[in-house]
């Protein structure tokens, strides 16, 4: 496999975990560090620009097409788009910093497309959340080996 095609599974696979899409970008990454393929900051810049790419086609989502929230297709359903807000309304946009974290993030980020967060401010949070997400799996790794 050449180094182009690693990190463009590796964004492909990130950008399809922030969407709902099945992908596991962490063990992906993990994969390629143990097996060399790729420079660790490299990595960590794909992994981050796909999994943000995802989360601004949710925030797209909420911004554009909340109207649907109710039809079969939507990605995100209502008990966690609930939790969502919960966390939302209670942190505000620093909620955003979370946007990694599973099972909510991905609503927080559909979530703060229905609020009308502006997307600069979106995008600058979300961005910090994942590069931290991504960044400390290559330094744990790194440092310990395994995570």
């Amino acid at each position: 496999m050449t180094v182009a095609e690693v990190y463009g599974l590796l964004c492909l696979s990130a950008f399809l975990s922030a969407t709902l899409l099945p992908g596991s970008s962490e063990a992906m990454l993990l994969g390629f560090l143990a097996t060399g393929q790729g420079s660790p900051f490299i990595l960590v810049m794909f992994a981050t620009l796909g999994n943000v790419a995802g989360a601004v086609v949710n925030w797209g989502l909420g911004r554009f097409f909340e109207r649907f929230k109710d039809k079969s297709w939507f990605p995100i359903r209502a008990p966690a788009t609930a939790r969502a807000q919960v966390w939302f309304t209670r942190w505000g946009l620093w909620s955003l910093l979370l946007s990694w974290v599973p099972v909510i993030g991905d609503p927080l980020t559909l979530v703060a497309g229905v609020m009308r967060v502006p997307f600069g401010r979106f995008l600058v949070l979300v961005t910090i959340g994942k590069v931290a997400r991504y960044g400390l799996l290559v330094l744990a790794w790194q440092n310990w080996g395994v995570v």
